[in-house]
């Protein structure tokens, strides 16, 4: 669980110090400017952006039942960032599965990429594919009821 927050504590704590360095020399409007763009990078690399991570088993297992692509993700990734990003309320149609959590997930992974954890790896019809364009995506999800 820790190591998922890893990369937004440590924007922030960063943020702070720069932050509190630009307002100790006089410069507070510039503080405030950085301070919000080191929030919103460690926001953006934290697991709140993404949907509720469920189990590799689960998500299979509802795949199997709705036709829904299942997401191999882990946080700090910046191309699952940009998958999620591009998919936007989309990405809610997706069973997502964070790799960090779920070892099976993590399995996988490794299954489908050579041994390696690479991600974003979407499964769709139980065929994987590594880092798909987020467009291709998309046009994999079923028609909105």
């Amino acid at each position: 669980m820790m190591r998922a927050w890893f990369l937004p504590m440590l924007l922030v704590l960063c943020g702070s110090a720069v932050t509190a360095e630009l307002v100790s020399t006089g410069r507070p409007g510039t503080a405030v400017v950085l301070l919000l763009m080191f929030l919103v990078l460690a926001g953006v690399n934290s697991p709140l952006i993404f949907p509720r991570p469920i189990s590799a088993l689960e998500a299979q297992r509802r795949s199997a039942a709705d036709g829904r692509p299942v997401v191999l993700w882990r946080p700090g990734c910046k191309y699952c960032v940009r998958l999620r990003l591009h998919l936007g309320r989309n990405a809610a149609q997706m069973h997502w599965v964070n790799i960090w959590k779920d070892p099976e997930g993590a399995a996988a992974a490794r299954a489908a990429n050579h041994g390696n954890e690479t991600v974003p790896t979407v499964i769709v019809a139980g065929r994987a594919h590594t880092n798909p364009d987020p467009e291709w995506v998309r046009d994999q999800l079923p028609p909105p009821a």
